[in-house]
């Protein structure tokens, strides 16, 4: 997949274009994606069109926790079969642009778009005043057909960013594998750690994710962790180790059930899919190892009822 990023000097041809924040990449952003590289039959390249920065971040002081962040996005979109994705520079130039001028500078010549997909609420332009009903409104003027997708629904509410975001942020990881499609994940390079684990038995992987990145409440879940394209089971803690000295930063470390390769330095994706506890702190290192060796027996058995441990 091409990457094209903070850069408005480019051009493309023959373009099935989805437009939006896409913040969590949720099942109604997925059927968006599905829709443009199905167009890929027809002959055009089914292009991504995004920030690079969240709009919010604009808008107000405070920084914006992201579900995924950039590189995260990135790397779950090329997972889809996506030709090109476009994270375009959010400056106040682009937030001040004319809706009519979006379309004729940025869908029409950079991106010449045939095909363009959007949910029903999609808003751009200065003053977002540019809608659905305006893209429609110009599709014969510039030749491309226009799908507007009703918003998805889990039981009576509509799936949204900002109803994911409540969901991870109260650790409801069940739920949010309903709201995203999939697992809620945290993507990285493996950092070393203290290696405390090391010490009682339970060797770590350790990420520590971007300051962006919003995460759920600090504590243990089930997980599975993505190595080279296939899935490990484990336990992963989220927090800032409170028994063996508090980190500064947030740390998600992960032990991995009946794997012990070397890991530094790869790239991983960790699936969050149950909290089990909350963060404690321990008296001793005794006491925390007694409580892994709780967690780790619940977690076997979480993944046995599943049917992908054996005993």
């Amino acid at each position: 997949m091409e990457y094209i990023a903070g850069r408005t000097d480019f051009e493309l041809k023959n373009s099935a274009v989805t437009l939006g924040k896409f913040d969590g990449l949720h099942s109604g952003h997925q059927l968006l994606l599905q829709k443009i590289t199905e167009q890929k039959k027809n002959g055009l390249n089914a292009v991504v069109f995004t920030f690079l920065y969240h709009p919010g971040n604009l808008l107000s002081d405070r920084e914006m926790e992201l579900i995924y962040t950039e590189d995260e996005k990135q790397c779950i979109i090329d997972q889809y079969g996506v030709d090109v994705m476009i994270s375009y520079p959010f400056t106040e130039e682009t937030r001040s642009m004319e809706p009519e001028h979006f379309i004729e500078e940025v869908l029409v010549k950079k991106l010449d778009a045939k095909y363009i997909v959007v949910g029903s609420d999609f808003c751009f332009g200065k003053n977002r005043r540019g809608n659905t009903e305006m893209l429609a409104e110009y599709a014969s003027k510039y030749n491309y057909k226009l799908e507007v997708i009703t918003k998805k629904k889990n039981a009576d509410e509509e799936i949204s960013s900002s109803c994911i975001r409540k969901q991870i942020s109260e650790g409801n990881m069940e739920n949010v594998v309903k709201l995203l499609g999939r697992p809620f994940s945290v993507m990285g390079e493996v950092m070393h750690g203290r290696k405390i684990g090391r010490t009682i038995g339970f060797p770590t992987t350790n990420l520590m994710p971007d300051k962006s990145k919003l995460l759920p409440p600090d504590g243990v879940y089930v997980s599975l962790t993505t190595i080279d394209g296939k899935d490990y089971p484990g336990i992963t803690n989220i927090g800032h180790n409170p028994t063996v000295g508090t980190t500064p930063e947030k740390r998600v470390e992960t032990f991995l059930f009946d794997y012990d390769q070397d890991l530094y330095g790869k790239f991983i994706q960790v699936s969050l899919l149950s909290r089990t506890r909350k963060e404690e702190t321990f008296g001793s290192l005794e006491e925390l190892k007694a409580q892994m060796d709780i967690d780790l027996a619940d977690g076997r058995k979480y993944f046995s009822d599943l049917g992908l441990l054996k005993g």
